[in-house]
């Protein structure tokens, strides 16, 4: 077998086409026309809840931008999925969209989860070539094979069954977690974010894709030149725990609607965007039409 990678996506699991607009790669879901009617991150098993999104007495400007954003879309609740799968879904999603990793996700499930047995010891002993078939759609696939081997050896070895690594992503300190996560093949600050937020249901959790970080740092809620990490650590900090899971989908769901990469709603004028008041528009320029990334701005004044 031999793969390509899937040409316009983004290291970290978020694919822009063409005309800008995005899909996710985070384990939930994205619907462009409706938001679904059951809360997709958890049910009512989640681990949150919502929270007051009042732009007025929001404490600093990336809370009111969260608030002004809970004006706009459904405000979710997170929390409840299994760790394990989670942490498989969202590897899968690495480099792809959603439309791409999702039937994968839906095979290998198929295939693999046995209700009798342990999902993690299950692809830990599969057949590689076979699961690598398995997860073609995906893209990567044999890389990603791998990595899923991987994080399954990792989970069985340390946990002894993914039940048991469940119960540590959901009870063991956040920041733990996390750096334990980033000790695996394949998972960065995003997969090990998105694997504390919708498994976890853990508040102040903002996990920063490439679309996350183009937009707050053309808001000007981080600096030009932040790195993901930069940007991850400038959310968390000035947006309320209990908003931070919200205000990563709302950003994404945002930028698929009015923030794209290339153009921007900004660039026909102050009406066409609802966050046109609070945002700095780093590296936009409506007046000449121009669109830069927001470093390429800020290295340039």
């Amino acid at each position: 077998m031999s793969e390509q990678p899937r040409a316009g996506t983004g290291d970290d699991g978020a694919a822009e086409t063409d005309d800008g607009s995005s899909t996710r790669g985070d384990g939930s879901h994205d619907n462009a026309a409706t938001e679904p009617a059951e809360n997709i991150s958890g049910g009512e098993a989640g681990g949150g809840s919502p929270d007051r999104f009042e732009p007025v007495t929001a404490d600093t400007d990336a809370e009111r931008v969260v608030d002004r954003l809970g004006e706009l879309y459904w405000q979710k609740t997170y929390g409840g999925r299994d760790a394990f799968p989670c942490l498989v879904r969202t590897i899968l999603s690495q480099n792809t969209s959603d439309v791409a990793s999702q039937p994968a996700y839906d095979a290998l499930m198929e295939r693999y989860d046995d209700p009798s047995s342990d999902l993690a010891d299950a692809l830990a002993a599969a057949d590689r070539e076979r699961l690598a078939e398995t997860i073609r759609p995906a893209g990567l696939y044999n890389q990603k094979a791998r990595m899923i081997q991987d994080a399954a050896a990792w989970v069985l070895d340390r946990f002894g069954s993914a039940a048991a690594f469940d119960d540590y992503v959901t009870e063991t300190d956040a920041e733990t977690v996390r750096a334990d996560l980033l000790d695996v093949r394949g998972v960065g600050p995003k997969t090990a974010d998105c694997v504390l937020l919708f498994a976890g249901g853990r508040a102040g959790v903002f996990p920063v894709d490439t679309h996350v970080h183009r937009i707050a740092r053309r808001l000007g809620l981080a600096p030009a030149d932040a790195d993901h990490e930069g940007v991850r650590e400038a959310l968390e900090r000035d947006v309320p725990g209990s908003k931070c899971g919200f205000g990563h989908t709302a950003v994404i769901q945002f930028g698929r609607e009015y923030c794209s990469a290339r153009a921007p709603a900004c660039l026909d004028g102050p009406d066409a965007c609802p966050l046109y008041e609070e945002c700095d528009r780093v590296g936009v320029d409506p007046d000449a039409g121009t669109v830069v990334d927001p470093a390429a701005a800020g290295s340039s004044t």
